[in-house]
């Protein structure tokens, strides 16, 4: 007969090689999906926060359209070479 261990829901175990499973409803509610980088914080004894990995020049990437008039940064581009 297997061996079927019962887990209460919610609730994960720390492997030997300090790998957890995290619970679907918990990413589900988390807006979290398989792919997503996650940053790990320690936030005291006995609890760990992950948070959303933000790549920063791709959530400000276009914000300020038309600071500089067309061309302008290809005219500084061409200077370097």
């Amino acid at each position: 007969m297997e061996d079927v261990k019962h887990r209460r829901r919610g609730h994960t175990r720390i492997s030997r090689k300090n790998q957890a499973t995290l619970p679907m409803e918990a990413l589900r509610q988390a807006g979290l999906k398989p792919g997503d980088e996650l940053r790990v914080e320690a936030a005291g004894a006995g609890r760990i926060v992950l948070v959303r990995a933000v790549d920063l020049i791709e959530r400000h990437a276009g914000k300020a359209p038309g600071v500089y008039p067309p061309g302008y940064l290809d005219q500084l581009r061409d200077e370097w070479r």
